[in-house]
């Protein structure tokens, strides 16, 4: 389902990152641990290709990223994977299930209303659905978060420290739900986080040790 070979990443050109090899198969859950500078986050943009590696593959769903142009690339993400930044943003003129039916529409898929409505209804926000997403709380405006990146029914979702503002209680809450709704659709769920309560949640992990950032030159 996804696989990284040889993955590499450079900034400027002159220093590079590398990264383990990684193979999940479908509907795996993954945590990704590491400190800060470990490259957590570059890591999670290269595997949902925000980002194109200096050297290496990375794989989903059979597809190898690196030989997508730019367009097909949006269009392959748009309807394989789903990405839950650390801070969601949403077009603020546009409310809740907009937002959702605009990530429908730019993945070239037909808006579902009821899909939209039954999502945010599952993540107890479906009373908000025709709120602007400021009239969030936090809490709610991450669920909303979640719902986007699950809307299309993406093979993988990537959520980038979703626990790291938030308590024991809510971080607990906010792990079974990723877990739970990505079950729903069988995705496979990497998420990459220095928040070491999330460990007791899942038995398959990777472990980033500090870069040891190499030279090109």
């Amino acid at each position: 389902m996804l696989q990284t070979k040889d993955l590499t990443y450079s900034y400027d050109g002159k220093h590079l990152l590398h990264f383990p090899d990684i193979t999940c198969q479908k509907g795996e859950h993954w945590l990704i641990l590491g400190q800060s500078g470990c490259g957590k986050t570059t890591l999670l943009h290269l595997l949902g290709g925000l980002l194109t590696p200096t050297a290496g593959t990375v794989t989903v769903a059979g597809t190898a990223l690196e030989r997508l142009s730019a367009s097909q690339l949006d269009h392959f993400r748009g309807q394989h994977i789903g990405i839950i930044f650390q801070v969601p943003h949403f077009i603020r003129s546009l409310n809740v299930g907009e937002n959702l039916a605009l990530a429908q529409h730019l993945a070239g898929l037909p808006v579902n209303y009821d899909r939209i409505q039954s999502l945010l209804d599952r993540l107890g926000i479906g009373h908000k659905t025709n709120r602007p997403p400021e009239a969030l709380s936090q809490g709610e405006r991450q669920r909303a978060a979640i719902a986007r990146a699950l809307v299309n029914k993406p093979a993988l979702i990537l959520a980038d420290e979703p626990t790291s503002a938030l308590d024991d209680v809510n971080a607990d809450e906010v792990a079974k739900l990723l877990e739970e709704t990505a079950a729903d659709v069988n995705a496979t769920l990497l998420i990459v986080t220095h928040d070491s309560r999330l460990k007791s949640h899942f038995s398959k992990k990777i472990e980033l040790e500090p870069q040891q950032v190499q030279s090109t030159l």
